[in-house]
This record gives C-alpha cells, sequence and structure tokens, in this order.
C-alpha cells in the first residue's frame, strides 16, 4: 500500500495537471471570440457628452478630438476617460464635462475641424485585448476666441 505522502503527491498533481489544463483551453478559446463591446455617444454641447458603453471584463473608454495640422496627420487631445470595472458597471449614463481641458496653444487651431471619437479598450481577464471606436465627424473651433 502507498502511504499518505504518495496518495496526496498524487491527488495534488492530479489537480495542477487538471487546472493547467484547464487554462490551456480557456486561452485557447479566446481565438474564437470575437468581442462586441458596442456604445453610444450624444454631443449635447461642445463641452457635454452622454455616454451609454457595452463592455465586457474591463474596459477603458476615452473621448478624444481629433484633428490634422501639416506636421502631423492624427493629433488626439483626450477630453474625457473612465474605466468599467466589471459587467454590472457596463450599462451607464453620465452628463459631465470634459475632463481635460482643450488648448489651442496659439492660434493654430482656429476655424479649423476637428472629429470627436469614442475610442475603448476591452481588457480580459485572459486573452488578448480587443480595442475599438466610433468617430464623429463635423465639429470645428471658433475663428475667434474670448
Amino acid at each position: 500500500m502507498h502511504s499518505f505522502g504518495y496518495r496526496l503527491n498524487a491527488l495534488l498533481t492530479f489537480a495542477v495537471t487538471i487546472l493547467a489544463l484547464m487554462c490551456a483551453i480557456a486561452s485557447l478559446s479566446d481565438n474564437f471570440n470575437t468581442p462586441s463591446p458596442s456604445a453610444e455617444i450624444q454631443i449635447t454641447n461642445i463641452n457635454w457628452f452622454q455616454k451609454q458603453p457595452q463592455g465586457n471584463d474591463e474596459v477603458f473608454i476615452f473621448v478624444a478630438a481629433e484633428y490634422e495640422t501639416p506636421k502631423n496627420s492624427l493629433n488626439q487631445v483626450s477630453l474625457w476617460d473612465a474605466i468599467i470595472p466589471a459587467k454590472e458597471h457596463a450599462k451607464f449614463w453620465i452628463h459631465t464635462s470634459n475632463k481635460y481641458r482643450f488648448v489651442d496653444q496659439g492660434n493654430n487651431l482656429r476655424g479649423k475641424e476637428f472629429n470627436l471619437t469614442l475610442h475603448w479598450h476591452v481588457m480580459p481577464k485572459t486573452g488578448k485585448m480587443f480595442a475599438d471606436k466610433i468617430v464623429m465627424t463635423g465639429y470645428s473651433l471658433p475663428e475667434e476666441y474670448r
């Protein structure tokens, strides 16, 4: 007969092997999963947003103003961001002003058009990170500032 130590060792080895197999299957099954969070954003004023994103696991969302300059094809200014920690908090409605200022360093942006873009990055507990965005066009800065 085997001693208690041998039996315990066999049981723990079997449990760890099954756990490793389950982790490998969960990691491989992530290739068949296509996350499809959706989001809505409505502009009620240049500084006020209504958002209703839906996500899986933890989601990092941010609203950015995007514009072009002669030197750079894409410039981004983050106006608002948030982290959705769990599925229970994935549906929410918020009415807030921009968290970060949209500042023109000089007068390079007067009268220029820009897009407001809602970006989201889904960060699952395991597997690949997923990112997507919604671009809203047709916004412009005033010709004159106060």
